[in-house]
């Protein structure tokens, strides 16, 4: 058990995982005027530290809409809470959209993004001809009719280590485009015709998952061939692939790291 005598009391490493509905955030990365996660974290910290600002990092910036089950933060305090304390603080001074759902204290050389070493996510797509009002915020509406074995042949073109420009955003800021996808699968809930695609990868560019999955709902409902997959990453085109999907299907799952690089304290 962590004990206050085992830790420097001048810098205090946390690591949280939380969840958030990201319908009213403009995202996950503070913004002027506009309501974020890493805003509402912040501003509940402040209230923690008496005023103090403290500086939240993510292990991913997700985008207005998009929500979380899995992801990671990390920040430094200036006093000593137990773990399990920062926990039901932060539950109880946080808004209702995000919950926090594990709190460790960690080595300092932790840090959420950097040493993260994956990501999985998962996109929902509403295949019912009419849409679900208790999942309309959680899951982009597809009516159309989609076939599986198309949809999952062009998922398995995507698998393995490709420069993915076509399906990343014109404003991406990353140079090198080039990213692993370890697994890239469906499934169809029968019960309420959701289709749930799985995204595991060493990390994904800006858009990345919504570009693939506005491109293979295209080819899911015989709009674009399946082998279509193929062209459109050696193309290194944005404008080869298909429209970029609704953020509200988009959910981060997992961050994955390295067991030997979280060092509780």
């Amino acid at each position: 058990m962590t004990t206050k005598e085992a830790i420097n009391l001048d810098k205090i490493r946390y690591k949280m995982k939380i969840a958030y509905d990201g319908t009213a955030f403009s995202g996950f990365q503070i913004q002027p005027n506009k309501r974020t996660v890493q805003g509402e974290i912040e501003k509940a910290l402040s209230k923690m530290a008496k005023g103090d600002f403290i500086r939240i990092k993510g292990a991913g910036r997700t985008d207005a809409g998009v929500h979380a089950r899995g992801q990671v933060i990390h920040f430094d305090y200036p006093n000593y809470i137990p773990a399990e304390g920062m926990l039901r603080a932060m539950n109880t001074l946080g808004p209702e959209d995000i919950v926090f759902l594990d709190s460790k204290i960690v080595d300092d050389t932790f840090h959420s993004q950097y040493l993260a070493t994956g990501k999985m996510y998962q996109y929902r797509v509403d295949n019912h001809k009419l849409k679900d009002p208790f999942t309309r915020l959680y899951a982009h509406h597809h009516p159309f009719e989609m076939d599986l074995n198309r949809t999952q042949k062009a998922l398995a073109l995507l698998e393995g280590t490709h420069d993915f420009t076509s399906f990343a955003s014109a404003h991406s800021d990353k140079e090198d485009k080039t990213r692993t996808i370890y697994e890239a699968s469906v499934i169809i809930d029968k019960k309420t015709d959701e289709w749930i695609f799985t995204f595991r990868g060493n990390g994904f560019l800006y858009n990345m998952i919504r570009i693939i999955m506005g491109t293979i709902l295209q080819i899911a409902d015989g709009r674009r061939p399946v082998d279509d997959i193929k062209r459109i990453l050696e193309a290194k085109d944005r404008t080869a692939a298909g429209p970029t999907a609704s953020p509200k299907g988009l959910c981060m799952m997992e961050v994955l790291y390295e067991a030997h690089t979280i060092k509780d304290k």
